[in-house]
């Protein structure tokens, strides 16, 4: 317990350094954006400094540190693309700064701060795993790498193909309904969401098992009711309206599935 606590210190100076350093790029950069690849970064290192200092199976150990790597740098490298090389700033941050007014700046910092905490909410449940003791490979084990490579594959594809549907100048004003993009408004955070359950599947026979479950359920609350799906449409109706509108008549907001016809 008392080395679970120390790791968490670390894990938590670390974090509100790291977000200091990125606030300081957008300072630097104007591009407020910035702030999510600091928090997929941050959430990836936390988990290399789980896995290292961590008292269970090395094996297990490695394959944190090598999924949640994976994950947090595949997710950094695309907000970086997306949101910095290609100058597209994220809607939501803009209209929290416009609505802020004077306020904008010192709220902005606390937002930062805030990510830092975000980041040591999400470390938390890569602590039951790296104190595992068991070792690799059980079914619970050979699960949780399925479950990863379905949740990284399914975001990375739906990723690609909301990128090749805005690149297209003839897809101005209408909504993408392409690919996995036709079964859910935001598969998405879908699999971003589904990725966290690799970490409850990893951890499976730990005393401290039930804190992995953190994961998942703070994910969803975000993505779900905070700043996700809630912001993400009310930007969307603004600049597609009726299109958007009926996008959400006929498809799920958030777990694919088939999609409804739309009642005349």
């Amino acid at each position: 317990m008392a080395a679970s606590l120390m790791l968490i210190a670390l894990v938590s100076a670390g974090a509100v350094i790291w977000m200091l350093f990125f606030y300081g790029l957008r300072r630097a950069t104007g591009n407020i954006g910035i702030i999510d690849i600091g928090w997929s970064w941050g959430v990836g290192l936390a988990a290399l400094a789980c896995a290292g200092l961590g008292s269970g199976d090395p094996h297990r150990r490695l394959l944190l540190a090598l999924l949640a790597g994976a994950w947090s740098f595949r997710l950094g490298f695309f907000l970086l693309r997306d949101r910095v090389f290609r100058g597209r700033e994220d809607g939501r941050y803009l209209s929290l700064m416009t609505s802020w007014g004077e306020q904008a700046e010192r709220r902005l910092f606390r937002l930062f701060m805030f990510q830092a905490l975000f980041i040591v909410l999400f470390a938390l449940p890569f602590l039951p795993v790296a104190g595992l003791a068991r070792s690799l490979f059980t079914l619970w084990d050979v699960a949780a790498v399925f479950v990863w490579i379905m949740a990284v594959s399914g975001e990375s594809v739906a990723d690609r193909q909301l990128a090749r549907w805005r690149a297209d100048p003839g897809n101005k004003g209408h909504t993408c309904r392409s690919g996995l993009w036709h079964y859910s408004r935001h598969p998405n955070y879908f699999f971003e969401w589904l990725h966290w359950w690799t970490y409850v599947l990893l951890a499976a026979g730990s005393s401290w098992w039930c804190l992995t479950l953190l994961g998942p359920a703070l994910m969803f609350y975000i993505l779900y009711r905070v700043t996700g799906i809630p912001y993400n449409e009310a930007q969307s109706l603004k600049s597609r309206g009726e299109d958007y509108a009926r996008y959400q008549r006929t498809t799920s907001a958030f777990f694919p599935w088939f999609p409804r016809r739309e009642q005349d």
